[in-house]
């Protein structure tokens, strides 16, 4: 729903700038802010894959995730599914949403890429966190040359 996509959209951006305004106040550097995001959104992940999973059959391997994540989980979180699954079948993932809800209200000029990593932080923590409960252990980073456009790129440790 439209409402519950607002919400979310506001409620990350409120995230967003409670982190910052701590760091204004001498707490931390943008690296920090950045982990800090990203850990939020590790715990957070922890919690809807377990909701989101409870009546699914056990996954047979790491594709098999990989696919819950880029059809029912980002679904779940961001109204749309991923625009493009690739893989070299040695662990890693990369993942390519076309408009990210979450850069979506950005600017496309390349002033604002600087600003793409702390709106990125909190979902790269959401799909590590998901993945961290289904048994994967993973690096989970973002990457964006043009906005909106997101490609996540996922590298299991």
């Amino acid at each position: 729903r439209m409402a519950d996509e607002a919400l979310f959209q506001f409620l990350h951006n409120e995230l967003i700038q409670y982190v910052y305004r701590s760091a204004e106040q001498g707490e931390m550097e943008n690296g920090r802010c950045i982990t800090r995001l990203e850990n939020m959104g590790f715990r957070v992940g922890q919690g809807l894959i377990e909701r989101f999973t409870k009546d699914t059959a056990r996954f047979k391997d790491e594709l098999d995730v990989m696919k819950f994540i880029c059809k029912d989980f980002w679904t779940s979180v961001f109204k749309k599914q991923i625009d493009n699954l690739r893989t070299n079948h040695q662990g890693i993932y990369v993942l390519q949403d076309n408009k990210f809800r979450l850069l979506a209200q950005m600017s496309g000029g390349k002033q604002y890429l600087e600003h793409a990593p702390k709106y990125l932080a909190f979902s790269c923590g959401l799909v590590r966190g998901g993945l961290s409960n289904l048994g994967v252990k993973s690096i989970v980073t973002a990457e964006v040359s043009a906005m909106p456009a997101c490609k996540c790129l996922f590298i299991y440790a």
